[in-house]
């Protein structure tokens, strides 16, 4: 892919009008940008160069339409004195290709959307050095587009959106001063991001992550397949979506990311939150200084338990915090009947593996994972929950993957029944008479017996254990593998 180069004009003896304005009839006219040269006296072009140059705010009114077509020649638009083109119609601007885009900007100025009567769509556009895109109650479409450069005084975002779902496909944010994407938590917006790269955003070090959505609108909110990549900046996360105020349901969609090198990866929180967090990648987000300030891979705050995640084939390592879970919350990392397959492993700091950490009173199920390891005290060692706190919640890890895609229970290294036992004791069958060493542990992680078999068939004696859920390990040199024992 080539590089566009983006040329900065000097125009000599030029003096914009001051206080300059153009409102289009609405009248059901497209206008380019020509057309604005010949009638609004708010552009002017420099022919040798191709370059438009906006020297008052402009107005294309409900029902007309500005058009921008890079067909032949550079076309280079810029702005004085932090002019605005509003689009109460629609737009539509068009680069060529990946090596002709249609840069829009640099110097400052605003892009806003506001009621607009009928879609926007912009492809190929490089937006760049602008102070601010706002996206309000407008139907807008940003493909194969980039934005660099935005400054963060007038607004905190590149591009801000208000109720409404715009969307973004195959886009490029990279190096803007504040957030890349963001909607504010008065204002409700459902974006779709979609095969995008965010790449060293938030380039003043402010206190915010590079997406930093709000609550929802009625649609699902969608970030699929992009990559989200921090540059270094210790106070610049990756993803935000609050709802702070309970102003309504927002369902979320999390899939196919890579989220890695920020201040944290995922964080989700307040009120009646719903996400689906699915084959994505949190690596490394281990930039914040004081890890009681953030670092997790995937957080989870609630403010009631209506702050739901459901959360699968995930991988998350490198973080200082694996998951934390914070207050009040739904979280389903993995059940029985439908296993979790998330590797969570190598999460910590201070010395210490966090690779799951319950700072609530809610249980949560995590059945189905990889931790790293097959020893079950390492594991229960890796995770903060009731055990290591009364007042916490429970996690309950067991069974728990081998490797990062062959499950334990599914080795058939030994049989136990009956299963629930009734008369105090059970049958163990291994598959094969091989020395081995019997562990049996209660839902807490705690050895309750222990003792040594080599016969393929057994008989455990578990009359003093009481009733309950416990977990059964048969391990050897060779081999090891769990299985759930209910004793009534």
């Amino acid at each position: 892919m080539k590089k566009v180069t983006l040329i900065l004009a000097l125009f000599l003896g030029f003096i914009p009008m001051l206080n300059a304005q153009w409102t289009s009839p609405g009248n059901g006219t497209t206008y380019t940008l020509d057309d604005l040269v010949e009638i609004s006296g708010c552009v002017s072009f420099d022919p040798q160069i191709f370059y438009y140059f906006i020297s008052g705010d402009i107005t294309i009114s409900a029902n007309d339409k500005l058009y921008i077509n890079r067909n032949d020649g550079l076309i280079y638009i810029t702005f004085a004195n932090d002019y605005t083109i509003t689009i109460k119609g629609s737009m539509e601007a068009m680069g060529q290709d990946e090596e002709h885009y249609l840069p829009i900007g640099m110097g400052s100025g605003h892009l806003r959307f506001e009621d607009a009567s009928d879609p926007s769509f912009l492809s190929y556009c490089w937006f760049g050095e602008m102070n601010g895109i706002q996206i309000i109650n407008s139907d807008v479409t940003f493909d194969t587009c980039r934005f660099h450069y935005f400054y963060s005084q007038q607004q905190s975002s590149a591009v801000n959106c208000m109720n409404c779902d715009p969307v973004f496909t195959n886009c490029e944010f990279y190096s803007n001063e504040g957030a890349a994407i963001g909607s504010p938590a008065n204002g409700q917006a459902s974006p779709q991001i979609l095969n995008c790269q965010f790449t060293n955003n938030v380039t003043s070090n402010a206190n915010q992550p590079q997406i930093n959505l709000g609550h929802g609108a009625n649609d699902t909110i969608r970030i699929v397949n992009c990559t989200i990549e921090g540059g270094g900046h210790d106070m610049s996360g990756g993803i935000t979506i609050a709802d702070l105020m309970n102003t309504g349901d927002t369902k979320i969609l999390l899939k196919d990311n890579v989220v890695k090198n920020n201040r944290y990866g995922y964080n989700q929180q307040g009120y009646n939150l719903s996400s689906v967090i699915v084959g994505n990648q949190f690596i490394d987000n281990n930039l914040e200084t004081n890890p009681m300030n953030g670092g997790s891979g995937i957080s989870v705050f609630g403010m009631n338990e209506n702050n739901k995640a459901f959360i699968r084939n995930n991988m998350i390592t490198g973080n200082l915090w694996g998951i934390t879970a914070i207050n009040a919350f739904d979280i389903d990392l993995g059940t029985e009947d439908d296993w979790g397959y998330n590797q969570i492993h190598d999460n910590g700091n201070g010395g210490v593996v966090y690779d799951l950490y319950n700072n609530s009173a809610n249980d949560i199920m995590a059945v189905g994972n990889y931790w790293g390891t097959t020893d079950i005290q390492e594991i229960e060692n890796h995770i903060t929950h009731q055990n290591d706190d009364p007042n916490l919640g429970l996690v309950n890890y067991i069974p728990f993957l081998e490797d990062d895609n062959v499950s334990e229970s599914n080795t058939t290294a030994f049989e136990a029944w009956p299963n629930p036992v009734s008369d105090g004791s059970f049958t163990l069958t291994l598959e094969k008479a091989i020395p081995s060493e019997l562990v049996i542990y209660n839902v807490n992680g705690q050895i309750v017996k222990s003792q040594k078999i080599d016969n393929l068939t057994n008989v455990i004696n578990v009359e003093s254990l009481g009733s309950g859920v416990f977990f059964v390990e048969v391990r050897n040199t060779s081999d090891k593998s769990v299985k759930k024992l209910l004793i009534k």
